[in-house]
């Protein structure tokens, strides 16, 4: 599943590309995603120019002329795919696939003047909501916590949070009802700067190791997304070029590699919290 920073990227791609621009037509081969399509899907976004591309957390965001808002969650298989007529090339935006448009799955085509973008999600686990106002707008997004880069994420908010949760902390850094937009790969870049063992229980965490997962939760999201994103398996963005922030991981898919830290002796050790992959040095992470 794509983290924040792929979806920024993908955000920042769209934005360069749609922004501004007329929806000529919108074909939907299959309504039936995680969530069935709108009855009037098409005419909603047909002949409406895309005013603003934006992201919040781990969902895009079209804002229209007619002041509806086209939401998108990528889920867990979904991909962006653009085919740009004038240079007769295709280009995969999205996370988790190869940059040639699959054969299969692709449930919705929104076409443009000389382009158009294709929405690909084998699993069906992705959706597309229309929200009628800048009001339903806000509402959607009261059930989950603050971004990671915004500033309602602060100490106090944490320390509060943190209070009897006998959660373990990778677990909550995974709830996007606690924290939102940090996901696996990030949880654990995260915990080894901080030096967590991602099995500490929530309320264990102390005042100095809450000031560290603030710090380095928006370190590590802010530097992937200057790398690009991390390119697991061909992210891609909308010029076709790769994020490299996986040449940085610390922890990450370095199962039995030795410590990056100076003068550490430890290794990296691979254990499965919750049924999700954790990455963790045996002797940083305490």
């Amino acid at each position: 599943m794509p983290e924040l920073p792929e979806v920024e990227i993908v955000k920042q791609s769209l934005k360069k590309k749609i922004q501004h621009k007329k929806i000529k037509k919108v074909i939907v081969s299959n309504r039936n995603l995680r969530f069935k399509l709108h009855k009037n899907f098409e005419k909603i976004l047909e002949n409406r120019f895309v005013k603003k591309v934006l992201r919040k957390s781990k969902y895009l965001i079209l804002g229209l002329d007619n002041s509806k808002y086209c939401i998108i969650h990528l889920g867990m298989s979904g991909t962006i795919h653009l085919m740009d007529k004038t240079k007769n090339k295709n280009t995969n935006l999205s996370f988790y696939q190869s940059p040639i448009l699959p054969k299969k799955h692709n449930h919705i085509e929104i076409f443009f003047s000389n382009f158009k973008i294709i929405y690909n999600d084998p699993r069906r686990f992705g959706y597309f909501f229309i929200i009628k106002n800048k009001l339903e707008l806000e509402k959607f997004f009261l059930k989950i916590g603050p971004e990671v880069l915004s500033k309602k994420l602060n100490f106090k908010y944490l320390k509060k949070k943190l209070i009897n949760r006998k959660k373990n902390i990778k677990n909550l850094l995974l709830d996007q009802n606690f924290i939102s937009g940090i996901g696996n790969i990030y949880s654990n870049e995260i915990l080894f700067y901080c030096k967590i063992h991602p099995n500490k229980i929530g309320f264990k965490i102390t005042n100095k190791e809450i000031k560290k997962l603030l710090y380095f939760s928006k370190f590590v999201i802010k530097k992937a997304i200057k790398y690009g994103g991390s390119s697991i398996r061909d992210f891609k963005n909308i010029k076709g070029s790769i994020g490299s922030f996986q040449l940085e991981f610390n922890v990450y898919d370095r199962e039995n590699k030795k410590c990056l830290i100076k003068g550490c002796n430890g290794k990296i050790i691979k254990k499965f919290i919750s049924n999700r992959s954790s990455f963790f040095c045996n002797i940083c992470q305490k």
